[in-house]
């Protein structure tokens, strides 16, 4: 039997209170703009784009703002939890409560870049195939920040590497959680709260309990970070800086890398909605991502046009 790792990580790098404070779900968004801004102007500068070094900024701020943060949070309200935005619209505003898709955020990106390259009169395939280099870095830091959440964690496993997800016990037996409750409290009578067994989940104490109804789990989270992010990075930086490759090719190689990389990593993932057939409801969206990617493919080939550098 492994020891395996009881997830104990803080969502919080400082924090002020119960739940206010600086969380490292919101700080990984701010690197991925930030990164997102720095490749951007390195891409600029050696002539693979038509916006120019200077209006970066303004592009990836409209692109984080209408793109990203709208996009995924309406993908996240419309894919994930339809119910409770047709009975109450103005949950889509509560970003505090959590809740984003990332098919919705490239969504909303691909709806913002059109509507930017529309109105400043530059070819929007080329404007895509350079936002979709720095959109692998975005998943990265947002699956690791998954990963410190404890949240959206994997299926069951037995590998070495395993890890107990306190989490769990969100979508336990509520008679399960109720014995782990009085279990706790017989510890510390300040646990007698879920939320208190999981703000304390890394001590010795508790640790006997969590084993006992919780399944060690893949990391999930980990997993898709490296696939959706490092590698995907990896592949398209390669083939944006070394290959001449006509606009719109790495926006279609961008969709589908992503969808393949993503319907692998779910096989990992405990399903966080109801299956559409034999998909998840992630692994389901990746295909019309196939799609969209063959689409953007095709266009290049048809029409070919080319960036700064090769023109």
């Amino acid at each position: 039997m492994f020891a395996y790792y009881i997830h104990d990580l803080s969502p919080f790098l400082i924090r002020f209170g119960e739940t206010f404070g600086v969380r490292w779900y919101g700080l990984a968004y701010v690197a991925s703009f930030l990164a997102a801004y720095g490749i951007g102007v390195h891409l600029a500068r050696r002539g693979f784009s038509d916006i120019a070094p200077d209006a970066v900024a303004d592009f990836i701020t409209g692109t984080a703002l209408f793109g990203v943060i709208l996009g995924g949070r309406l993908g996240y309200m419309v894919f994930y939890d339809w119910a409770q935005f047709a009975a109450d619209p103005f949950v889509f505003f509560k970003f505090w409560e959590g809740g984003m898709a990332s098919h919705g955020g490239i969504l909303g990106i691909v709806i913002f870049t059109w509507i930017y390259a529309r109105r400043k009169k530059i070819p929007w395939l080329n404007v895509g195939d350079n936002i979709v280099v720095a959109a692998p870095v975005g998943l990265f830091l947002g699956r690791c920040a998954n990963f410190i959440n404890g949240e959206l964690y994997g299926r069951p496993a037995t590998v070495p590497w395993a890890v107990y997800f306190p989490k769990e016990l969100y979508a336990s037996d509520p008679e399960q959680v109720r014995e782990v409750l009085v279990t706790a409290s017989a510890a510390n009578p300040q646990w007698g709260t879920l939320d208190a067994v999981l703000e304390n989940a890394g001590r010795p104490e508790l640790r006997g309990i969590l084993e006992a109804n919780l399944s060690p789990r893949h990391p999930s989270q980990i997993y898709e970070g490296l696939l959706e992010g490092a590698l995907l990075f990896s592949i398209l930086w390669i083939l944006r800086t070394r290959f001449r490759l006509p606009d719109g090719v790495l926006t279609g190689v961008f969709f589908i890398a992503y969808a393949v990389l993503r319907i692998v990593g779910e096989f990992f993932r405990e399903p966080d909605a109801p299956l559409t057939g034999m998909f998840t409801r992630g692994q389901f969206l990746s295909l019309f991502l196939v799609l969209m990617g063959i689409g953007f493919l095709i266009a290049a080939k048809a029409r070919p046009t080319w960036a700064p550098k090769f023109r």
